[in-house]
């Protein structure tokens, strides 16, 4: 399975995961593929604040996302008025979820270790309920 089918299939994965909470939510069409779409899914709930979400997922121990993405995705979070989270998908580990600020800038890149995850992310029910 190619890089870009395992990203489809995690984001997938937490849209399920999202309406059966009762969200609801959308995924972004070519998320990942091109600048016009600096987010991988939308989300909202009546009573609670809504949402732009980019999903990582990794079998390794540490996630990287580019500086440009990060930025272009806080960007259009503030543009439109939605809070921006990353979640987060480690193999046997289940979804963590983090404030873009919550990063480990690294130079060139941003990450974000299982061990972070761990200690600093929040579960589904932390994070949006």
């Amino acid at each position: 399975m190619s890089n870009k089918a395992k990203g489809s299939k995690a984001e997938r994965e937490l849209l399920d995961i999202l309406t059966q909470n009762g969200w609801r939510a959308a995924r972004v069409a070519g998320s990942g593929v091109n600048d016009n779409s600096p987010c991988d899914l939308f989300a909202a709930k009546m009573g609670k604040r809504g949402f732009v979400i980019e999903a990582k997922s990794s079998k390794k121990s540490n996630i990287y996302i580019t500086k440009e993405q990060i930025s272009d995705f806080v960007l259009f979070s503030q543009m439109i008025g939605l809070s921006p989270a990353i979640a987060l998908r480690f193999n046997r580990e289940g979804w963590f979820f983090i404030n873009p600020n919550q990063l480990k800038d690294t130079g060139k890149h941003f990450a974000v270790s299982l061990e972070t995850a761990r200690n600093e992310g929040k579960r589904f029910g932390q994070f949006f309920e």
